[in-house]
């Protein structure tokens, strides 16, 4: 694998390319909050042969650079990610992604559809459903969230983190992963960004539109997850004109590391139906 940066309307994302090309859809890798392109590495692993890989760390997010004054709406961040195709040269991929990364995917259907060549949502923000209790009162708190310190913050956040993973030691290390961006006065800043920016205005704006999607389309969910439930993925495929809709048993929130070979398998089995 190999990562590079690629400057998107004067910002540089992060990517990392793998798997062989081949005459098979390219895939595109987008993750969620407050997470990074860390969290597709066990299921890249596992992908078939003979497609060109994208694992994309959204605007402040991983190694991509902070967002600045620049809109992190699902829109903005949609965007952005057509730009980070163009600049591959590729013209239509499978999409795949998780938590906010599936409200992204979401918007590239419905305003990009001829860049998506087919999709798949796993354990993904949509309608109303989102975001949890706890970050709705973090956001009505916000005067007084702003305030705590960095070794305040991110504790709070990591146990929260916790209670999605399956798996205790992969989250300890993910974890870590995923906040060190965040870890300083001025990744504080960002992380408060994106969190102020989370909307499910946006969603439902979204979700009223589902029925447009006309690509191969999988939905996937850990049924244990604490944040975003069952009946919310249930919502989704059936809005979704042929939607499939998987469940993975003993899977969290964080399913891409809790269940990667059956994500894996689920995006392979999507990449060939729609080969058919």
């Amino acid at each position: 694998m190999r990562g590079e940066f690629v400057d998107v309307g004067g910002a540089r994302l992060y990517y990392y390319a793998a798997g062989t090309r081949g005459a098979g859809a390219p895939v595109v890798f987008l993750h969620g909050f407050p997470t990074s392109g860390h969290l597709w590495g066990d299921v890249v692993a596992q992908m078939p042969a003979g497609h060109r890989i994208v694992v994309a760390d959204l605007l402040g997010y991983g190694r991509s650079d902070p967002p600045g004054a620049r809109a992190l709406t699902l829109r903005t961040h949609a965007e952005r990610v057509v730009g980070l195709l163009d600049a591959l040269q590729i013209t239509s991929a499978c999409v795949v992604g998780h938590d906010l990364g599936g409200g992204v995917a979401q918007s590239l259907a419905l305003d990009w559809p001829e860049r998506v060549s087919q999709l798949a949502l796993v354990n993904s923000v949509a309608f109303n459903g989102w975001p949890t209790r706890n970050v709705r009162i973090a956001k009505a708190l916000m005067p007084l969230v702003r305030r705590l310190p960095t070794n305040w913050l991110l504790p709070i956040v990591r146990a929260d983190l916790e209670r999605g993973y399956y798996d205790a030691a992969r989250a300890v290390h993910s974890i870590d992963k995923f906040q060190r961006p965040f870890n300083s006065d001025e990744g504080r800043k960002v992380f408060l960004q994106h969190l102020a920016a989370l909307d499910p205005k946006e969603t439902q704006s979204l979700g009223a539109r589902l029925a447009e999607i006309r690509v191969p389309t999988a939905v996937v969910w850990g049924p244990n997850d604490p944040y975003l439930p069952m009946a919310l993925g249930r919502r989704l495929a059936e809005a979704i004109r042929g939607a499939s809709f998987h469940v993975i048993d003993d899977a969290y929130h964080f399913t891409p590391e809790d269940s990667p070979r059956e994500i894996a398998q689920i995006v392979g089995a999507l990449l060939s139906s729609a080969t058919r």
